[in-house]
């Protein structure tokens, strides 16, 4: 019997796994990996999701063969993931070793049904609205990937693109998603097209080149900020005979900042690892410098509240305070999307017995407490903590609220020396484009970064070095269109991809009803 082939006669096998390298060089060279990235080979992931969708004998092949393919590059880019299960969670490497592989085979599994629309749509793929329907399905996938199941949208394909800024500017009108769509649209033609055709890959290149010709708005002013990384490791940041020494380095580092005039001083999440709330010693000696510094303070820190309920509980709060020239507490901001079975147990209720895999006594909750930050009349922070930055919703929802400049305080001394801190960085910088904002990030033991509205990065500190990284940054009102039209900008990622396939499952049924009648006349 004839083995099954993926094109030029070669064995479908050998195809499959020619695809499968290709898509894990694209993740490589694409998701902080190496020491040096190339942004266009994130094109190899939807060109080799493409061909083997194109390839498939059947519509679970396709979807079989498009995880398969892409499974060993975000198992790769997820190595991550067993830092924080080995050290934290206290897992030995055998059972640490398959999370990565567990995380990316949800990425995989999406990724899988991209190559099944590719098959269903493969009797037309010379119609130049397949790579349109094709560049909307993959825009909604990494829309539902960022919604479904608590939301993980991490490794989208335009994070590839932030190295190179000024590839980015089409995510201020269609989004870091929309802007993924438009490379899996080129994907699709360089596959699925032959010949001279597929110089039309230049187009999707192009449009994202459009925005070039439309700079940004002229700043109202500029924010000066401190940034300070204080490198405290994670092992030692909840130690109760460290308290003091873990402050003395923020305070010190903040000394040095403040003779520098700052508009503004940020410590990263949970920089003090004690509860402002509760009095004492080392809650006043904080107040105290910050009076002195005569500088406002923005800070994390844990906090918690007491829920009515029969008895009593508390529950604990991810919380950024802000302190005014005074030192006194102005305001505060909670974070909003907590980290699953880091910072809650999703499902707990009819799950009880994953409550055991987050360590502690209590469960992070979110509180009301999400408005932006008043630093001065012009000026309102739009606080994101940690992870929140990777979800574009949370940034316009500052911004909608009022928030002329947006501020990151995240702590990835969890990850180690990864790929996941570069990661993170880069998927802030594109909630800086999409929101037309400045963003300024405070990190513990980094990467502490100032990212221009483009979403240039300006400045950072170089990872586990105690130091402070102070930055000038524009304060913006105006609104960019994808923030004006979020939800309908998302809604037709999903009109188009359904309807493309949907015309698709249609036209042969109302062909064939056409012959018929046709053929009874």
């Amino acid at each position: 019997m004839p083995s099954r082939s993926i094109g030029c006669g070669s064995p479908w096998r050998r195809k499959l796994a020619c695809a499968a390298l290709g898509a894990t060089l694209a993740c490589a060279l694409s998701f902080s990996l190496l020491p040096g990235t190339f942004p266009p080979a994130i094109v190899l992931l939807p060109m080799a999701l493409a061909a083997v969708g194109a390839s498939a004998p059947s519509l679970g092949a396709a979807w079989r063969w498009g995880l398969t393919v892409s499974l060993p590059g975000y198992s790769l880019a997820l190595t991550w993931v067993m830092v924080p299960v080995q050290t934290e969670g206290g897992l030995p490497f055998f059972l640490a070793a398959p999370c990565p592989v567990l995380l990316g085979a949800l990425l995989a599994a999406y990724a899988g049904l991209f190559s099944f629309a590719v098959f269903f749509l493969k009797d037309h793929a010379q119609s130049p609205w397949t790579p349109m329907t094709l560049g909307a399905v993959w825009a909604s996938l990494e829309l539902g990937r960022g919604v479904l199941f608590t939301g993980f949208p991490w490794l989208v394909l335009a994070q590839a693109l932030v190295p190179w800024p000024w590839t980015l500017g089409l995510a201020r009108w269609i989004g870091a998603f929309g802007l993924s769509g438009m490379l899996a649209a080129a994907g699709s033609i360089l596959v699925l097209w032959t010949g001279r055709r597929r110089l039309w890959a230049l187009v999707p290149a192009g449009i994202m080149l459009l925005p070039l010709a439309f700079p940004l708005p002229e700043p109202l002013a500029t924010l000066t900020a401190a940034l300070v990384q204080g490198n405290i490791d994670q092992g030692q940041k909840w130690d109760p005979t460290l308290q003091e020494a873990i402050l003395d380095t923020y305070l010190g580092l903040s000394r040095q900042a403040a003779q520098n005039h700052p508009d503004l001083i940020i410590w990263p999440e949970t920089a003090t690892p004690f509860h402002p709330q509760d009095p004492g010693p080392l809650v006043d000696r904080l107040h105290a410098e910050a009076a002195s510094w005569k500088t406002p303070l923005l800070f994390g820190a844990p906090a918690y509240s007491l829920v009515e309920t029969a008895p009593p509980t508390y529950v604990l709060h991810n919380r950024a305070y802000l302190l005014g020239r005074d030192g006194k507490q102005v305001a505060w901001y909670d974070k909003e999307h907590l980290v699953p079975f880091g910072e809650y147990v999703p499902w707990g209720n009819w799950l009880p017995f994953l409550s055991k895999l987050v360590p502690g006594d209590y469960e992070f909750a979110p509180s009301a407490a999400t408005a932006p930050l008043p630093l001065s009349r012009d000026v309102r922070l739009g606080v994101l903590i940690c992870y929140e930055a990777i979800f574009p919703e949370l940034a316009r929802d500052r911004i909608r609220d009022g928030a002329s400049i947006l501020v990151n305080i995240s702590n990835d001394a969890w990850f180690g020396d990864s790929a996941a801190p570069r990661q993170h960085l880069a998927l802030t910088a594109l909630r800086a484009v999409e929101s037309g904002r400045a963003i300024f990030r405070a990190t513990n033991t980094g990467i502490t970064a100032a990212i221009a509205p483009d979403g240039t990065i300006l400045k950072t500190l170089p990872q586990f070095t105690p130091s402070v990284l102070v930055a000038e940054l524009p304060v913006l009102t105006s609104t960019t269109v994808y923030h004006q039209h979020f939800w309908r900008i998302h809604g037709a990622f999903m009109l188009i991809a359904v309807g493309g396939l949907l015309v698709r499952f249609l036209r042969p049924q109302l062909l064939k009803r056409k012959h018929h009648h046709a053929a009874i006349s």
